[in-house]
């Protein structure tokens, strides 16, 4: 799956015959990133989901391989790779956020991370090596001339795929995004429109790009 995961499989995570293995196929005392991070490198050169998932969602074989393969992509692209439980489960409800809410909890439960509702804000700390002067950057999605109110502000959005922004989406914005999701595939669009509101009114907002849609968050720019 890449050098990263190679190291931590052959590393850490290769299991001796000591080990007594759970079923996560690694030893009761593995970290649960640790867990997440093994399976993606057995589903990589594999394509086999682990063992005993399906115990605890409610999709079939063939959906959860679809998750894995995205789970795959995102930790491969993430710079760095998740660390903590919280990093973890922030990876698998963005990556998975279109999909249905019991089987995102069920995921995340059965690598024993946090679910949606438990995670807590993170403090942002600015970059460090900005130019003299400069207190924070912003990676914003493209701007929309509209965006520009009065001629010295400016409305932009950040994906929160940016790492600086993942970590401090309210859990409340998190589950409403998930659940949006479900409503549209249901083609429930008022109650989906009504979980939009809310994200709106916490300061994010879901934009469609192509071939995709992202939470991003809110940020108004005053220019002086």
């Amino acid at each position: 799956m890449g050098n990263i995961l190679r190291c931590l499989y052959n590393n850490c995570l290769k299991p001796t015959v000591a080990d007594s293995l759970g079923p996560h196929g690694v030893s009761s005392t593995t970290p649960a990133v640790s867990a997440l991070a093994q399976d993606l490198f057995h589903f990589d050169i594999t394509s086999q989901v682990p063992e005993g998932l399906s115990q605890y969602v409610v999709s079939s074989k063939k959906a959860q391989a679809n998750w894995y393969r995205k789970l795959v992509d995102a930790w491969k692209e993430s710079k760095p790779p998740p660390k903590t439980p919280e990093e973890a489960a922030r990876l698998i409800i963005l990556t998975l956020k279109r999909h249905q809410k019991a089987d995102v909890e069920g995921l995340l439960a059965f690598y024993g991370l946090p679910q949606p509702h438990t995670l807590v804000e993170a403090t942002i700390k600015p970059p460090t090596s900005l130019p003299e002067g400069v207190e924070y950057e912003l990676h914003t999605l493209p701007v929309d001339a509209k965006a520009v109110a009065d001629g010295d502000t400016i409305t932009v959005y950040v994906s929160t795929s940016d790492p600086r922004e993942s970590c401090i989406v309210p859990s409340q914005v998190q589950a409403a995004t998930v659940e949006r999701a479900e409503a549209r595939a249901r083609r429930n669009y008022a109650h989906a429109d009504a979980l939009h509101k809310q994200i709106i009114d916490s300061g994010y907002r879901v934009i469609n790009l192509p071939n995709e849609e992202v939470l991003a968050h809110k940020y108004r720019i005053r220019l002086r």
